[in-house]
């Protein structure tokens, strides 16, 4: 009985796609609710008349985390298009790059 080799390929690699886009996925969400949770922080200091500092430091966290959540999606979405450009999902390079520009 002959095992078709490129077909098991075919299919590890695309397991170890799934379980890449998955851990990914599970990153982006992380860093999200983390930034919830220090948005929710924020309100609560600026409706309880917190200090101007403290403030500011908890905000500039939540844009970071915003920021980075936001690379991570994008990078993701740039080794998705290089392992599959045919997918239906797949970005052009200028979609790319202007999503990539747009968090700056």
């Amino acid at each position: 009985m002959a095992v078709d080799t490129q077909a098991a390929r075919t299919q590890v690699a695309g397991t170890q796609i799934v379980d890449t886009q998955a851990a990914e996925q599970k990153k982006i969400l992380n860093r999200l609710r983390r930034a919830q949770g220090q948005l929710t922080a924020v309100i609560a200091a600026v409706e309880g008349g917190g200090n101007c500092r403290d403030v500011v430091t908890q905000l500039a966290a939540v844009s970071s985390a915003l920021d980075k959540a936001g690379f991570v999606i994008v990078s993701t979405a740039m080794r998705e298009c290089i392992a599959n450009p045919d997918s239906e999902n797949s970005l052009t390079v200028p979609e790319l790059e202007k999503l990539f520009l747009s968090l700056s």
